[in-house]
């Protein structure tokens, strides 16, 4: 296993500092391509390892980040949402204790978990601690390649269910005691928007939300709750009891906005189940 401090590790670390780097400076025309990709962390210290799985990604327009050690490994799960996450379990220090943990972090819950075994860790054990797919050291291309392209549904319908489509919608709050007031969204999920309006909600205060998606002429009143305000006029929504045919309307109208911003590799993935 080369390793990401030995000579040819730093070489590795060196060309994905490069890669990282275009996406971080990119042209306007690069960044319309490649600002829906997929985004997956790899935690190993294993530069060969890198060396498979980036090609294969990248194929299939999923970015990678790499993380070398468990304590940064275990932060980033925390703080950041990934569509996926690979895990180098019998290799770094602490691997499987990454992967045992995913399922209980509020961000990477529900992202696609693949767990690289060596020898130490059964694919039973694997799958029973929370890995979706496994992936067997020495890794070939080839396997590497199907394993990921048999995950892409999956990876697809997580982007999906956390999306978040930016807008300026209008919308009216009708508050309890009749009270009634004017906002904007700014954006919206399956589970929820963002607004921006003039006056005072609290945390926890539950209304009715009245607006119409852009583009649609069917109107939506959906029950919410106030999840966060920040006393500047902007506040998050979670939407409560949604009924199912507007809970299918909002998921058809975001599947087709996933669909519009998703790199063409992707497209095809976005609508189904």
């Amino acid at each position: 296993m080369a390793d990401f401090t030995s000579d040819k590790g730093l070489s590795w670390r060196r060309t994905f500092v490069r890669y990282q780097g275009h996406f971080l400076n990119f042209s306007s025309a690069d960044s319309i391509e490649n600002a829906m990709n997929l985004d997956s962390l790899l935690i190993s210290r294993d530069a060969d390892l890198l060396g498979v799985l980036r090609p294969a990604l990248e194929n299939i327009s999923v970015d990678i980040e790499v993380c070398l050690e468990f304590r940064i490994g275990n932060d980033l799960l925390a703080k950041r949402k990934f569509d996926a996450v690979i895990i180098d379990c019998d290799d770094l220090e602490k691997g499987f204790d990454l992967l045992k943990g995913l399922r209980q972090t509020q961000s990477n819950a529900k992202s696609v978990a693949f767990a690289v075994l060596n020898g130490k860790t059964t694919t039973q054990e694997a799958f029973h601690s929370g890995a979706n797919f496994v992936l067997q050291k020495p890794l070939s291309p080839l396997h590497a390649s199907r394993c990921f392209n048999a995950a892409l549904n999956f990876m697809v319908r997580e982007r999906r269910r956390y999306f978040r489509h930016p807008l300026d919608m209008s919308l009216r709050i009708s508050l309890p005691n009749n009270h009634e007031q004017t906002a904007t969204a700014t954006n919206i999920s399956e589970g929820g928007m963002a607004i921006r309006f003039l006056g005072k909600l609290s945390k926890d205060t539950k209304a009715q939300f009245r607006f119409t998606l852009p583009g649609s002429n069917v109107p939506l009143e959906l029950n919410g709750q106030v999840a966060w305000a920040d006393g500047t006029g902007h506040a998050g929504i979670s939407f409560l009891d949604v009924p199912q045919s507007a809970q299918r309307q909002l998921e058809n109208w975001l599947t087709d906005r996933l669909q519009e911003e998703m790199p063409p590799k992707l497209q095809g993935y976005v609508a189904l189940p």
